[in-house]
């Protein structure tokens, strides 16, 4: 065949974009395991990291064998679902469906004798997803670490949800008010409580006032999904307001 024709123009780049498709699809398939061992390790390392543990990657899964005691994935009214399991529970599609049809990951931790439960957040910030974990002190009240995370904030703004200092701004806050009523934890813009760790509410990001109120509806969306399971299952009595 002529190499300066059409046809062998044609021909060739056919044969090239098969060749390079090809390649790019055993990359991908080849990647794939490498890509979910990640996944799930850095999964263990947010999970660890809100009742105090960091790891690094190599280290989570012996740390979360050890310092998670129990995974349970729960119904709406707070009964566990025993042919889900918990680890594996997509959240982004699971806020697809309807409340009553999702299942609830919820991750118990026991380190030096405290008990932890941790539970998944998932939510909108200002340009696309934002997600994390909150962890609570066996009184189903106190905040004990907290972990955020963003696909497109604004670097610089929304993005430093992701920053030590805006996390730690969570801990200890409660999610009760004074009544025992459920209220989750504000991100307040302006914000003047200093350090009172009883008013439900932390300083917001200054310019990030979207990003914010997205971490405040997406706790308070996520763990009043959860307040059923604690009702029978610690002594906490809750209230609705």
């Amino acid at each position: 065949m002529d190499r300066n024709s059409n046809a062998y123009t044609f021909l060739f780049a056919i044969a090239l974009v098969a060749v390079v498709a090809s390649a790019l699809a055993f990359a991908a398939t080849s990647l794939q395991p490498a890509q979910a061992k990640n996944v799930k390790e850095e999964k263990m390392q947010n999970i660890l990291g809100t009742v105090g543990i960091e790891t690094s990657r190599d280290s989570a899964q012996v740390l979360f064998n050890k310092y998670i005691v129990d995974q349970v994935a729960l119904s709406s009214d707070g009964t566990p679902k025993a042919d889900v399991n918990a680890f594996e529970v997509d959240l982004k599609k699971e806020l697809k469906k309807p409340v009553e049809e999702q299942a609830f990951p919820l991750y118990v931790a026991d380190v030096e004798g405290s008990k932890y439960y941790v539970v998944p957040l998932r939510g909108k910030g200002l340009w696309d997803a934002i997600w994390g974990y909150i962890a609570l002190k066996d009184d189903v009240n106190t905040i004990k670490g907290a972990v955020f995370d963003h696909k497109g904030e604004t670097p610089g703004l929304g993005a430093e949800i992701t920053q030590g200092w805006f996390r730690k701004r969570f801990e200890e806050e409660k999610i009760f008010d004074g009544d025992g009523n459920f209220i989750g934890v504000s991100v307040a813009k302006g914000y003047q409580g200093g350090d009172n760790k009883d008013d439900n509410a932390v300083d917001a990001i200054s310019g990030a006032t979207i990003t914010g109120d997205g971490v405040t509806d997406m706790i308070s969306e996520r763990l009043k999904n959860y307040l059923p399971y604690f009702e029978k299952n610690t002594n906490i009595k809750v209230a609705m307001k």
